[in-house]
């Protein structure tokens, strides 16, 4: 019996896939209700139209046409029939449309301002992911300062930005938290905290810092944590790139309070020549933190809706970016 149910499947299916080229002539011979005519609109000749309908004639096991003087007449076979055909190639043609609208909105370009801590990694991983689904867009990548960032969001040059800290939501700008991630005490291999896995701010109140410049995000984020301790650091540089920051702190000139570089508190970088080489530390402060988030503008819809690029990107990072960072983040920061 099993065998049996499995063969008539099989010859039904083949009916079908025999049956699924013809479609179109069927419907459009149903519109028309003339062979000639129906010939002309699907662009193939007479005798084609008539070959395929005694074709399907034949599949279905009965007759479609009756001929009715110069043209035909569909049988009531045929009439049974024709509204599930049209609404097999309507659905067809939807899921069609889908396809091409989705291939065409990702032609669009989408501009992104972020901080230069996140560009070597975090945005990459980002944009990867999208790419994996959407793999035509153009990205305009524009890298600097916080306060920067978020100015050239406002003025309408950068689609979206990603900053540390969140920027706060105003009537003409939204943002939502994507990660969290522990700030760390850089010191110089050999520095006396080197071999200690957490340090207080107090630990380093006569130490030179190196600082980020003003504008950045994580000077807003380590002016808080002094203010926290209660006192001002010895600035002795002033830095527009993390990396630079850490050289510094890896040539003996100072101290600094960094994202995560890879290693986890306690950990040595082998020194190097010129005795170079740094050490992370924990921090003993509940403000050794920053969170990143995505900040975007407002549409009022019209000429100024939001491009469909650059909402298909926004939702992904919103949606799938504390998770696809998550790993990242705890792997990077040792924990």
């Amino acid at each position: 019996m099993e065998r049996f149910g499995r063969w008539t499947m099989d010859v039904e299916h083949k009916q079908l896939v025999q049956l699924l080229p013809l479609l179109p002539l069927l419907a459009e011979l149903g519109r028309t209700q003339h062979i000639t005519a129906a010939a002309e609109v699907l662009g193939l000749p007479q005798s084609t139209v008539s070959r395929g309908i005694a074709r399907a004639s034949s599949i279905i096991g009965t007759e479609l046409l009756i001929r009715d003087g110069r043209g035909v007449r569909l049988t009531p076979a045929a009439k049974a029939l024709l509204p599930h055909i049209e609404t097999a190639l309507g659905e067809f043609q939807t899921g069609l449309d889908l396809v091409r609208h989705e291939s065409e909105v990702v032609r669009g370009r989408i501009a992104v301002s972020f901080q230069h801590t996140f560009g070597e990694e975090m945005l990459p991983l980002l944009i990867s992911a999208f790419r994996s689904r959407h793999p035509q867009p153009a990205f305009d990548l524009s890298q600097g300062a916080r306060d920067g960032c978020l100015a050239e969001l406002a003025a309408g040059d950068a689609d979206l930005a990603l900053t540390a800290p969140i920027a706060a939501p105003t009537r003409l700008i939204s943002s939502a938290a994507l990660y969290r991630e522990p700030l760390r005490l850089v010191v110089h291999h050999r520095h006396p905290l080197a071999g200690r896995r957490r340090a207080h701010l107090a630990d380093i109140r006569r130490d030179p810092f190196v600082a980020m410049g003003p504008g950045y995000g994580l000077r807003s984020l380590t002016d808080a944590l002094f203010r926290e301790a209660g006192f001002r650091p010895r600035i002795a540089f002033e830095s527009q790139d993390s990396h630079t920051a850490r050289g510094l702190v890896s040539a003996g000139l100072g101290v600094s309070i960094l994202p995560p570089g890879g290693l986890a508190p306690g950990r040595h970088t082998p020194a190097q020549p010129g005795d170079l080489g740094w050490v992370e530390l924990a921090l003993d402060s509940g403000l050794a933190f920053r969170e990143i988030g995505l900040a975007w503008r407002e549409r009022r819809g019209g000429a100024d809706a939001e491009p469909d690029p650059v909402r298909l990107f926004r939702e992904l990072v919103l949606s799938e970016g504390p998770a696809l960072l998550a790993g990242f983040v705890r792997g990077r920061s040792g924990s």
